[in-house]
Order: C-alpha cells, then sequence, then structure tokens
C-alpha cells in the first residue's frame, strides 16, 4: 500500500477552474505514477476556506473516480498559508515509489516530496 500527495491552485472560486484543476491534479497523478484507478484504495481532498464553489470529488467521478470512496474536507486555516489551494491525498494498493505532484502556485508547498 502506497500514499501518494498532490495539491494546485485554482485563481477564482469557480465551478469550472475548480474541475479544471482537479482533472489536471489527477490525470498527472495517475499518469506520473503510472496507476489504475482500479488500484485506488481512497482519496481525500481538502481545500481551504476560500473555495467553496464545487466539491473536487464530483470532478474525480467524471474521469473514472466513480467507485471510489471519496472525502472532502476544508483544510485548516493556517495564516500565512497558500490560499485558493487544492490538496489530494490518495492510498493506492500497489508497490511503487511514489511520485508526488504539486501544480500551479502548490508548486512551492512540498519541494522536499518532489
Amino acid at each position: 500500500m502506497k500514499t501518494i500527495r498532490g495539491a494546485t491552485t485554482i485563481e477564482n472560486n469557480d465551478e469550472k477552474e475548480i474541475e479544471i484543476a482537479v482533472k489536471e491534479l489527477l490525470t498527472e497523478i495517475l499518469s506520473k505514477n503510472k496507476i489504475e484507478i482500479s488500484k485506488i484504495q481512497f482519496v481525500i481532498f481538502t481545500c481551504t476556506s476560500d473555495i467553496s464553489a464545487a466539491y473536487p470529488a464530483k470532478f474525480a467521478r467524471d474521469i473514472g473516480f466513480s467507485a471510489v470512496p471519496m472525502l472532502c474536507t476544508q483544510e485548516m486555516r493556517v495564516i500565512g498559508s497558500l490560499p485558493m489551494c487544492i490538496r489530494v491525498l490518495i492510498t493506492v494498493d500497489a508497490e511503487f515509489t511514489p511520485k508526488h505532484i504539486y501544480l500551479r502556485q502548490a508548486i512551492n508547498l512540498r519541494k522536499d516530496l518532489i
């Protein structure tokens, strides 16, 4: 069992922007880690409090995550933290070296993981 982390950002609290960002992030995670959706055990999404236009899981289902248990929750509010940020934690039933994916403004969040 392995876990992959990732994050991205959006410019505006807009459903279409959330959709584009989530699909881009998940597609990149699947591609870079060479994993099949059927091997995913569960997914946890967090969003900063300035994102409320849509649940990220809604768009994950659009690209094939329909049988994957998912949870969306709000990120802790921390002074000075990156705004408009969507994070994901994916647990996969497979053995591989995880490649964590950080896109857009989130690229600076965890340089130690990428």
